[in-house]
């Protein structure tokens, strides 16, 4: 199997998926805050500043960067607000539409699948993208089991981010793979991902703050370009695992998969 997936990681190319998932995530996060800063109601905007502080355990002067982007540091006028919001908002969706075709292209290369056409598509990367900003508003309320404590949040966490990543497979791949195969891939991913954001408070804030204090905002967007990449390096090798394992004797009979990429079914091949 440790063969298998060598070999496999090294076809799929994950260093280059990853690196370009981190690129697009980048330009879809930054209009996108924007446009929560500029049309969200207070009550949406404190749901994402939570999460923030959640998810990297922000401080100094990242956190009053922050506060200042999604609370205001002096109200822009209504005008500006919907210039911003406007602009942000064709931003986002051009952006939004090219992070999601990224993350389908990881997943088919993962499961040696051919692309899929855009028509049938289309409509799965826009759902993909509300489901991520639902998922990524409620992180912080996750993360403290809904104001019971981390004995709760823990687990719940864990069991959102692999429910995620399960249905992001199937949904990307247009359902061509069944739902049991993906699994695996959902479970590692979802798992990894947890620990590397619960553990992301012990390095981002300080990276974070060191950055602009030495070098200004570019510090601070070549910081968290860095932890983005890291991210979806971690994905792209937890989904192409999570394929690989789903091939194997031991696993595919409980999971009704071929066992070996060159015995896929009709479809399943590039």
């Amino acid at each position: 199997m440790i063969t298998h997936l060598l070999s496999h990681l090294i076809s799929v190319n994950v260093l280059d998926s990853a690196t370009r998932l981190a690129a697009q995530a980048f330009l879809t996060a930054v209009p996108l805050l924007f446009v929560v800063a500029s049309l969200a109601p207070q009550s949406v905007r404190d749901q994402f500043v939570r999460s923030l502080h959640e998810a990297f355990g922000l401080s100094g002067s990242s956190d009053a960067e922050l506060n200042k982007v999604l609370k205001g540091g002096g109200q822009p006028s209504d005008e500006l607000r919907q210039t911003t919001g406007v602009v942000g908002g064709l931003m986002v969706l051009i952006s939004a539409t090219a992070c999601s075709r990224a993350m389908q292209r990881l997943c088919e290369r993962a499961w040696s699948l051919p692309g899929a056409s855009a028509r049938v598509a289309a409509w799965r990367w826009i759902a993909w993208l509300v489901a991520w900003l639902f998922m990524f508003a409620i992180q912080g309320s996750l993360r403290n089991g809904f104001g019971l404590g981390l004995w709760l949040g823990v687990p719940l966490l864990l069991v959102a981010e692999t429910g995620i990543w399960w249905w992001t497979q199937h949904l990307l791949l247009t359902a061509r793979v069944k739902w049991l195969p993906l699994l695996p891939g959902a479970v590692l991913t979802g798992t990894a991902l947890s620990v590397l954001t619960s553990t992301a408070a012990l390095y981002v804030p300080r990276a974070l703050n060191h950055s602009l204090e030495k070098y200004g905002s570019l510090g601070a967007v070549f910081t968290l370009l860095s932890w983005l990449i890291t991210l979806c390096v971690v994905a792209a090798l937890c989904i192409t695992a999570g394929a690989v394992i789903a091939r194997e004797p031991w696993a595919a009979r409980h999971l009704d998969r071929p066992t070996r990429p060159g015995s896929a079914g009709p479809g399943e091949r590039q």
